[in-house]
C-alpha cells in the first residue's frame, strides 16, 4: 500500500500571544508533556530568565531551577550533568537563543522533551532541530529533537531590547534568498527540494517582508514569531538547515569567523547577506525592496552600517563559500574573484541608494 501521508515533526503546543506566560503552568500540565507529578528542570539565563523565575516559581512548585552561564558546549554539558542527578518529566528552556540552545542540547543528552519559552525573537533557532553552541573550535551545530512545546509571550518580547527583534527580522527575511539558492542547486546540481519545507520557509519570510507593521506592534510581532517557529519546523521537515540557510548565512558565518570580535548580530548579518545575494542573482527589484524593508525596521543594508569597510565586506563574500563546504548557492555558482565582487558591491550599493 502506498504511503499517503507523512508525519511532520512539530511541537504539540505552540502558544504565541500577549500574556502567554500566564498560562505556562497549564501548558506544562498537558500530559503529552509532563506526567501528573509535573517534575520540571528549568534552565534560565542570568538576565530575563532570572527575572521571570520570581514571577513563575509560585505556579511551578515542582520545578528545579538551573541557571546557565552562557551558550557554550561546556555550559550545555554541565547543565545535562546537573539534570542527571534528579528525575524530571521535561526540560524548560527559559530565556534567549543561547539558553534555549543549551537546554535543547542538554534535554537531548538526558533523553527528555524540551519546552522552549522564548524571551526574545533574535533568530529562527527557537524551534529548530539544531543547537548552535560555541566550542573550542569556534561554533558548532548539533542535531537535537524539536521542542515539544513553544511558548512566546509578546508582552515579554516587547520588554526585550529592540535589537533582538530586529535580528529576528533579518533572519526571517533571509529565508527568501535561501530558498532561491536551494532552487538554484536543484537546477544546477540536481539537489532534491522538499517542497513543503520550502513553502513553509518562503511564506514565513514573505509574511514578515510584506507586513506593514513595526517592531512595537503586536500584529507584526505575532507574524514574526510565527514565521520563526515555522522556519524551525521547515528545517525539521527537510532534515537540515537548507530552507533557511544559503549565501546569506555563508556571509554571516564568514563575518563571524574572520572578524569574531567585531561581528554584528546574526540577523543583521543574514539580512545584509540576503539583500546582497538577491542582487547577485539578478533579482534587483526584490533586492531593493528587501533593503527598503530592512532599513524601515532599523537593520543595516551596507557593511559600513555595522562597522566594516567595503574591502572587508569583499573579503567576507570571497571567503563565505568555505564556511559551508558542499552547499551550493549563488556564491558558488558565480565564483566571483575579488575584483568582480568589488564591482558587484558597487552596483548593489548604487541600486539600493547608498
Amino acid at each position: 500500500m502506498p504511503v499517503l501521508t507523512r508525519l511532520i515533526p512539530s511541537p504539540v503546543v505552540v502558544d504565541i500571544r500577549p500574556g502567554a506566560l500566564n498560562d505556562l503552568a497549564g501548558v506544562l500540565a498537558d500530559q503529552r508533556i509532563c506526567s501528573s507529578t509535573g517534575k520540571l528542570a528549568v534552565a534560565i539565563s542570568g538576565g530575563s530568565g532570572a527575572v521571570l523565575r520570581e514571577r513563575l516559581a509560585p505556579s511551578l512548585p515542582n520545578a528545579e531551577w538551573f541557571p546557565v552561564g552562557g551558550g557554550t558546549l561546556d555550559d550545555a554539558i554541565k547543565l545535562a550533568d546537573a539534570m542527571k542527578k534528579g528525575r524530571y518529566d521535561a526540560v524548560v528552556g527559559l530565556g534567549g537563543g543561547k539558553i534555549i540552545d543549551c537546554a535543547k542540547f542538554a534535554a537531548a543528552r538526558v533523553g527528555l522533551p524540551l519546552v522552549a519559552v522564548a524571551t526574545n525573537l533574535s533568530h529562527d533557532g527557537l524551534c529548530s532541530p539544531v543547537a548552535t553552541l560555541d566550542n573550542d573550535a569556534g561554533r558548532g551545530s548539533y542535531g537535537v529533537p524539536n521542542p515539544i512545546a513553544v511558548v512566546i509571550d509578546l508582552d515579554v518580547i516587547r520588554e526585550a531590547p529592540v535589537r533582538f527583534v530586529r535580528s529576528g527580522i533579518g533572519d526571517a527575511l533571509s529565508n527568501i534568498s535561501a530558498i532561491r539558492d536551494w532552487e538554484l542547486a536543484a537546477r544546477e546540481r540536481g539537489e532534491d527540494i522538499d517542497g513543503l519545507a520550502a513553502a513553509m520557509a518562503r511564506q514565513a519570510g514573505e509574511a514578515v517582508l510584506r507586513h506593514p507593521g513595526g517592531v512595537g506592534d503586536d500584529g507584526f510581532l505575532q507574524v514574526l514569531a510565527e514565521g520563526l517557529v515555522l522556519t524551525g519546523i521547515a528545517m525539521s521537515v527537510s532534515g537540515d538547515s537548507r530552507p533557511a540557510s544559503g549565501a546569506c548565512h555563508e556571509i554571516n558565518h564568514a563575518f563571524d569567523l574572520l572578524f569574531p570580535k567585531r561581528a554584528a548580530s546574526h540577523g543583521e548579518q543574514c539580512g545584509l547577506g540576503a539583500a546582497f545575494a538577491m542582487h547577485l542573482r539578478g533579482a534587483r527589484e526584490e533586492s531593493a525592496y528587501m533593503a527598503e524593508v530592512l532599513r524601515r525596521h532599523g537593520l543595516p543594508v551596507l557593511p559600513e552600517e555595522i562597522g566594516f569597510t567595503v574591502d572587508e565586506f569583499v573579503q567576507v563574500v570571497e571567503y563565505a563559500p568555505q564556511t559551508r563546504p558542499g552547499r551550493y548557492t549563488i556564491l558558488e555558482h558565480l565564483n566571483l574573484n575579488t575584483d568582480q565582487i568589488k564591482d558587484a558591491y558597487a552596483d548593489y550599493a548604487k541600486a539600493i541608494g547608498s
